[in-house]
């Protein structure tokens, strides 16, 4: 190893310079890792002839020298680790170091006797000739040209690695995104990071414009210069369309906002023509779309035209209207609602009439009002109608079941299956997501159904319409099912709303309410805050619902009480569920878990536990998943249990572990996974859309003022099943309902709806990029608080 030379007015790094023994752990995606090796040289005053250092750098192989710089830290439960900062892999000096280096795994298509050729050739010093000029291969014998520049790339690669690392972090970036950065441009990085640092606010997740305005800055960058115009300005179309739901944003939103960011991070002002011209350009790059006064990422305008040709499609079907004489239903409805002892109001029968007779329809209706009985009489009559089995049992391996039920999350999808004793799967599971890769279901690749019916459409994004409407085979009848009421998707758009307004599809709306005939207070007071007022007699103890007075500072202790109350009377933490809107804050989501773990399963030498910063998981937890992970089948908003805990030295792999069970379905993580997950005793009320709870608990103070809405809450209180328990301050509860959704999302789904019944969308093909991904994550601003 060359020595290092030291600047003097520096602090000399330390390093340690040694082979890999093994490697404890090493995770594919973000290359970090943990591996023990042997010490061959070292500034540091240490005796031990090995040490296990930690950071992000490729997997180690054995028999080569790397050189690490960092220093020592405790580990409180592995002691002493070397972190890593940077490292360099140092080249084979002897002859045959560099003949074990070319034949090893790293350079496909060079074995032992080629190795030796090119050293016989170039000597001991062969991989540094090249590396300097690649025609010094010209002087080996028998070298194709192919696998010579193979060799030259592989070199390359593998040497450009360390110099990249070492430049990102001098240009302030940590090991982690200096790697991500690696991965994303190879040997391009630097060059990228230094002529564009803007593209990494594209291209990298966790590097937003700020961080790459402050590196841009640092390089020279004029606040005009056209890259920092773009990468502004296609920054504010996507908080728009992330942060607000719009699928598009006009001039006049897209100038001013972008002005504001520019000037905010420089502190200078922008002309509107220099921003003129930078949309005009990304628009020649196929970057925004502008139509009609209206600028669109690519994505979110075709998916909006694609969704239009797609219900378009399924509307054309005739085949059902006269499919069977009314009286042959009538006499079919009549024996159904026999043999389920039910019988059907005039509007559930108008319903399960129209979906079987149309090759789309619109089910609508609140709380109580009777949607899951008309989903379960839709799918008994068609069987019925149809003459086929609802009995998976009787269905071949390759046949395909007739009725597909669906819905955004798990949780909801498992209510359906509850509710109809049929088989129900998330959106993502029946179009086989398989995450980056997409979906293997498309219009190529349609599904295979006769009747499809998915609940909760309010929750369901533009984007998600567009993949589930776009694999749908053209004989499919349709049925959406959705509260109009509850809060909007995540994502862009207003899918449930816009379809409604438009009076294009059949609908049905479904009003009275019989669940009232039950005693239900929690369903009255549900359809009042839809009104926008409160029931005067909202502090009177009711049989379902009470009303607990309490200032902000004394909500914990309030909502603790509460909780260990129904503890006493039988109830479990997987029937409590506590419903508050933001994460921060002495009566925020993080506070209330800390409070009700404590309550639910305390600390114990009977519970193993494993802490991860300042949040300790224990075994019996109840938990909630952050992102959406299809190969283990969990995906965002689920709720799971902690059933075991294993520690590093317990398991070959030397990590740190949790399983959690999702309804019998045990996934595993690591502590690199720990943060996909929380604690769900408390939980924000945007994840629990899609849920119901025997009891919910639902604190409501003046300190969430930003997010108190008349959706919000109605959204909160229709996830109670038995028992609803408001506490907190009246003002704050009355602000919440006389507050309607103040900001309108901009969405053009309406109209094009309207105009399709005369005209012909266009259905142009969706070019793959990375904005193609918005609204593909469940994220909502609400959890960033």
């Amino acid at each position: 190893m060359n020595e290092e030379q030291v600047n003097p007015s520096q602090p000399e790094r330390h390093y340690i310079s040694g082979t890999s023994i093994v490697t404890v752990f090493h995770n594919e995606e973000n290359l970090y890792n943990v591996t023990r090796i042997r010490i061959k040289k070292t500034n540091l005053e240490i005796e031990d002839k090995e040490t296990v250092v930690t950071g992000y750098f490729p997997k180690l192989n054995e028999d080569e020298v790397y050189t690490f710089y960092g220093d020592f830290k405790e580990h409180p439960k592995f002691g002493l680790q070397f972190h890593v900062e940077q490292f360099k892999k140092e080249l084979p000096q002897s002859r045959q170091g560099v003949v074990q280096y070319l034949s090893s795994d790293l350079f496909h298509g060079i074995g032992k006797k080629t190795a030796e050729n090119i050293v016989d050739a170039l000597g001991e010093r062969a991989i540094f000739r090249i590396l300097q000029n690649e025609s010094v291969l010209k002087e080996v014998p028998r070298l194709s040209a192919d696998k010579a520049e193979a060799l030259v790339t592989q070199l390359r690669e593998h040497q450009g690695l360390e110099e990249v690392m070492v430049k990102l972090t001098d240009l302030g970036f940590g090991p982690q995104l200096s790697m991500k950065i690696f991965q994303a441009y190879k040997q391009e990085a630097l060059e990228i990071v230094q002529n564009n640092p803007y593209q990494l606010v594209e291209d990298i997740q966790g590097i937003g414009f700020s961080r790459a305005d402050e590196l841009g800055k640092r390089l020279g960058m004029a606040t005009n210069h056209p890259d920092r115009l773009r990468a502004g300005i296609l920054y504010v179309i996507e908080q728009e369309c992330n942060q607000m739901g719009h699928v598009y944003v006009t001039a006049d939103q897209l100038y001013g906002k972008t002005a504001e960011l520019l000037r905010k991070s420089r502190h200078e002002n922008l002309s509107e023509m220099d921003l003129t011209r930078e949309v005009d350009a990304l628009k020649a790059d196929k970057k925004l779309i502008i139509q009609d006064e209206k600028i669109y990422f690519p994505p979110l305008f075709y998916a909006e035209k694609g969704l239009v040709k797609a219900i378009q499609k399924i509307m054309a079907q005739t085949q059902y209207e006269e499919q069977f004489p009314e009286s042959e239903f009538l006499l079919a409805l009549g024996e159904l609602e026999e043999r389920l002892d039910v019988q059907y109001a005039p509007s559930q029968r108008k319903g399960i009439q129209t979906a079987l007779m149309s090759p789309m329809l619109l089910l609508t209706g609140g709380p109580g009002t009777g949607k899951t009985t008309v989903i379960k009489g839709i799918v008994e009559l068609y069987a019925e109608l149809h003459g086929c089995s609802l009995n998976p049992g009787d269905y071949k391996k390759d046949e395909a079941f007739p009725v597909l039920l669906v819905a955004p999350t798990g949780r909801a999808a498992k209510r359906m299956s509850e509710a109809t004793g049929l088989p129900a799967v998330t959106i993502h599971r029946l179009l086989k997501w398989n995450g980056q890769e997409g979906f293997d279901h498309n219009e190529e690749n349609p599904i295979d159904g006769k009747l499809l019916i998915v609940d909760e459409v309010s929750m369901v994004d533009l984007w998600l319409a567009h993949q589930l409407f776009k694999s749908l085979p053209a004989n499919l009848q349709v049925i959406l099912v959705g509260d109009e009421d509850q809060l909007p998707s995540v994502g862009p758009g207003q899918v449930l709303k816009d379809l409604l307004s438009s009076e294009v599809v059949p609908t049905v709306r479904l009003t009275d309410v019989y669940r009232q005939a039950e005693g239900s207070s929690i369903i009255d007071l549900a359809h009042e805050i839809k009104k926008g007022k409160l029931p005067e007699d909202l502090s009177r103890q009711q049989g379902d619902r009470s009303f607990i007075r309490c200032q902000g500072q004394h909500i914990t202790n309030v909502v603790q009480q509460v909780c260990g109350n129904a503890l006493k009377k039988g109830y479990t933490a997987k029937d409590i569920q506590v419903l508050a809107p933001m994460y921060k804050g002495p009566a925020g989501i993080d506070k209330l878990n800390e409070v009700l773990q404590e309550l639910f399963n305390p600390a114990s030498e009977q519970r193993r536990e494993l802490k991860h910063g300042d949040i300790t998981y224990r075994v019996g937890d109840k938990v909630l998943q952050l992102v959406n992970q299809p190969d283990s089948n969990v995906f965002n908003g689920d709720m799971g249990e902690i059933v075991s805990v294993f520690f590093a030295k317990e398991n070959t792999e030397k990590q740190d572990m949790l399983v959690i069970s999702y309804e019998g379905n045990e996934v595993t993580y690591t502590k690199q996974d720990f943060n996909q997950i929380t604690h769900a005793y408390c939980c924000s009320i945007h994840k629990s859309q899609g849920s119901e709870f025997p009891i919910v608990v639902l604190p409501i103070v003046k300190s969430y003022y930003r997010m108190l809405r008349r959706n919000l809450l109605y959204t909160a209180v229709t996830r109670s099943k038995q028992f609803l328990i408001l506490c907190g301050e009246d003002e704050a509860f009355q602000l919440g309902v006389s507050r309607n959704e103040d900001s309108v999302r901009q969405t053009n789904l309406q109209p094009l709806l309207r105009e399709s019944l005369d005209n012909d969308i266009e259905d142009p093909e969706i070019p793959f990029m990375k904005d193609a991904n918005i609204g593909m994550e469940n994220v909502t601003p609400y959890d960033f608080m």
